[in-house]
């Protein structure tokens, strides 16, 4: 369900929000100044603190749910800053105020906290030469240092906004974590009704705007049965046989190619012997589009053939001693959604890219932007600059080669220049 921005608020993001009118010819003005040249000379000389920023904060584990360590030392790290009103919401997430000149709706810039990694995985960074190495270093650990980099530069170079800018480290973006944290700060949280414009900073291409919110239905699929001896009980139902029916009848189903919708079989598992008809087995299914209405079409067309294979498999055999059932259990549901790429947002972060000498490239993913998208709010997700590789794998890196990562980490601080207004 998507809703508008309430009308106060629309009208006082219109007043307040004069570098939204132009964002090419203000993109220009700001690279331009003499101001954000004193800002990414900041973020050059202070780059090797960036650096042990991102060792720093990669060393500290934030397994899916228990984030809590990290989130405690970035507290500190923003405070250290110098922002206002530092805090960790009911939810986990890590917050702190950067005041603009002018009171009114802010421009929040966020990075998520979480990995993908479970307890117990080893995070110690290794280096060679500009590479780092380390579970979850690019994803996202490495744009939590980012965010603060941006705050130094900002200060030294005594850069005032119009906006207030909120930086925040949310909890739950990756996978289990449903967005848990920005579903929770834009829902519950005391700044939800104030966000004018929204940064997840995920990712490294500096080129890149993700406007497109991918959203996604996510399900654990249990088919149950009696069980039975492989070969006593022959000839009764199969939980088994369903779920491989279910499955096969699912991949027959045509979904369109614009927009795009896509699903997978993607986990399985169950059963006790080789030599016994299973009891229970499940399966675990994932669908994804960015169109909420074609992903609502699918969902629905799923569960239909969920219960016919069910259907199916208790005509198909004995039922003597017991049916086979399924139960259909949501452990996923990610909102679709997306910021028109012609919106003030996406416009003024186009011309920032463009002004840094890049190109801009117009994606679709599924990021903390999913949510506030999904509300009518101003969300796009940016990259923090730097490259790397194998995210979500255990010899993920990065390369924070110094030209190329300052060059990249000044494309997403004029973009919030843009969105935030600078004096």
């Amino acid at each position: 369900m998507s809703r508008s921005l309430p009308v106060a608020l629309a009208l006082s993001v219109l007043i307040a929000a004069p570098a939204f009118a132009a964002p090419k010819d203000d993109a220009a003005r700001i690279v331009a100044s003499p101001a954000f040249k004193a800002a990414t000379a900041v973020l050059d000389r202070e780059h090797e603190r960036t650096v042990q920023d991102i060792i720093t904060l990669t060393e500290i584990p934030a397994p899916p749910f228990k984030e809590e360590a990290r989130g405690k030392a970035y507290k500190a790290m923003l405070e250290a800053h110098g922002l206002t009103d530092v805090e960790v919401d009911a939810e986990g997430n890590v917050m702190g105020l950067r005041k603009g000149t002018r009171p009114g709706p802010l421009v929040v810039v966020s990075a998520h906290l979480d990995t993908v990694f479970p307890e117990g995985t080893d995070v110690k960074v290794r280096r060679e030469g500009t590479k780092l190495f380390a579970p979850g270093i690019a994803d996202d650990t490495h744009n939590l240092a980012v965010l603060l980099a941006w705050i130094r530069a900002l200060d030294a170079a005594k850069i005032k906004t119009a906006s207030d800018i909120l930086f925040v480290g949310t909890v739950g973006e990756e996978g289990p974590g449903d967005l848990r944290g920005v579903r929770y700060f834009f829902n519950q949280g005391k700044y939800k009704d104030r966000t004018k414009a929204f940064f997840s900073v995920d990712g490294l291409d500096p080129s890149g705007i993700t406007h497109v919110g991918v959203g996604s239905k996510r399900y654990r699929a249990t088919f149950s049965g009696p069980g039975g001896h492989s070969y006593g009980s022959f000839g009764i139902v199969n939980p088994m046989a369903a779920m491989g029916k279910a499955i096969a009848d699912f991949y027959e189903v045509q979904v369109p190619t614009s927009p795009k919708v896509t699903y997978s079989a993607s986990v399985t598992g169950g059963g006790t012997s080789v030599n016994a008809i299973p009891n229970k087995v499940f399966t675990e299914f994932d669908m994804r589009s960015a169109d909420a209405g074609e992903l609502a079409k699918l969902d629905g067309r799923f569960k239909e053939i969920m219960q016919a294979a069910v259907d199916h498999e208790n005509k198909a055999r004995s039922t003597r001693v017991g049916q086979v059932s399924v139960e259909i259990k949501p452990i996923g549901d990610r909102p679709a959604g997306q910021t028109a790429k012609d919106a003030a947002l996406v416009a003024g972060t186009a011309a920032a890219i463009e002004a840094l000498g890049y190109k801009p490239q117009y994606e679709a993913s599924s990021t903390d932007a999913n949510a506030p998208m999904a509300l009518g709010i101003p969300a796009i997700t940016i990259g923090g600059g730097g490259s790397g590789g194998r995210a979500h794998s255990l010899d993920e890196w990065i390369d924070v080669e110094k030209a190329s990562s300052v060059r990249g980490m000044s494309v997403g601080l004029a973009a919030v220049l843009v969105a935030a207004g600078m004096n």
